[in-house]
């Protein structure tokens, strides 16, 4: 998809729709759980077309995404107008080797990972939710901005993964 920097924010908050982006961080995990249990690996692994990703694939990039999006948090809560690398996806899922991963591993990860950066956020004072980084591609985001981005990034790969369950 080829879009600009604020494209994607305005195509990711989008799927807010108003919901509140703590309670989505903290129950997109499960929904997932649950949306995939029972599914056969096969069905997990299958790629739609070769440029799409597997529901495995889009698994390991939330688990993945929620590593990075950790790393934000504490590094703009430490220090005011820190510099956000951006990251290319489908360089990390290449190199990370997404479509080799095991899904509940990466579920897992995703789950553990989610768990301790919303107790971290839980714990910041609410004036450090207002500091914010300079993202290298889409400018000034703050902490709280951020975590409506990553809630919309959520619900855009779980409309994903209940597409892909339907074909």
């Amino acid at each position: 998809m080829n879009e600009s920097p604020q494209e994607y924010i305005e195509r990711i908050l989008s799927n807010l729709e108003g919901k509140d982006a703590f309670k989505v961080l903290k129950t997109t995990p499960k929904k997932i759980r649950q949306l995939i249990k029972g599914v056969k690996k096969k069905v997990l692994t299958k790629k739609s077309t070769p440029e799409r990703w597997s529901i495995a694939e889009i698994i390991a990039h939330l688990a993945e995404t929620e590593l990075v999006l950790g790393w934000r948090y504490r590094s703009i809560a430490e220090k005011n107008g820190v510099v956000i690398q951006s990251f290319e996806q489908d360089d990390w899922a290449k190199n990370s080797r997404y479509g080799k991963s095991d899904v509940e591993e990466m579920l897992e990860m995703y789950s553990v990972l989610r768990k301790a950066n919303l107790k971290f956020l839980t714990g910041l004072p609410k004036e450090k939710l207002e500091n914010f980084g300079m993202h290298q591609e889409r400018g000034k985001e703050t902490i709280a901005h951020i975590m409506n981005l990553e809630a919309g990034h959520d619900l855009n790969h779980f409309k994903q993964i209940k597409k892909i369950l339907k074909k």
